[in-house]
């Protein structure tokens, strides 16, 4: 049995982001997995303040909620962020908890010695939605951060599932979508 961990990156319980999160998360409970759901929204976050603090002692000055996190990455077989699309980006909740995800970086690169275990093979998936119509590049500026905080957290960032133009048809009214989260949760660690 894995364990997954679940983050959700809105602001918004019970809108789109939310609905396509508890998809995947309903698939991947099917098999028989364990998946702990984490509403960054309910979180104390403090954003990071590049004080340099994790190079130089290997973890964050700061001590908020984001020290719950930590462990749970280290624990997980997979990981799962999910955010609306805004400015073309993630949403600021989930950049904050990215942003303090330094400490990995820190630990790994300059101190030489990881703050997680880089021999656990782990599995990511982005989730996003965005409002507006589709073009081609609309998640574009989304990749490069996703990828990095994968890095970060010594995760394979395997999925996506990126859904256009909700704020006129929302993913409660598409079925397709909502068949190819649930699918692609019961098909997360083949």
């Amino acid at each position: 049995m894995n364990k997954v961990l679940a983050i959700m990156g809105s602001p918004r319980k019970g809108k789109n982001t939310d609905i396509l999160l508890n998809m995947v998360i309903k698939g991947i409970k099917k098999n028989g997995n364990n998946v702990e759901k984490i509403y960054l929204s309910d979180m104390e976050l403090n954003p990071c303040t590049g004080c340099n603090y994790c190079a130089k002692r290997g973890e964050c000055v700061i001590n908020d909620d984001i020290q719950k996190l930590y462990d749970k990455f280290n624990d997980s077989d997979g990981i799962i962020l999910a955010s609306p699309l805004y400015f073309n980006t993630v949403s600021s909740i989930a950049k904050i908890m990215i942003d303090r995800c330094q400490v990995y970086w820190s630990n790994k690169f300059v101190l030489k010695n990881p703050y997680i275990d880089t021999t656990k093979d782990r599995i990511g998936m982005f989730i996003c939605v965005g409002g507006a119509p589709y073009n081609r590049k609309h998640f574009d500026g989304c990749f490069p951060v996703i990828d990095l905080f994968f890095k970060a957290i010594n995760t394979t960032y395997k999925y996506n599932i990126l859904v256009s133009d909700t704020d006129k048809v929302p993913v409660w009214n598409r079925k397709d979508i909502l068949a190819k989260a649930y699918s692609m949760g019961n098909k997360f660690f083949d």
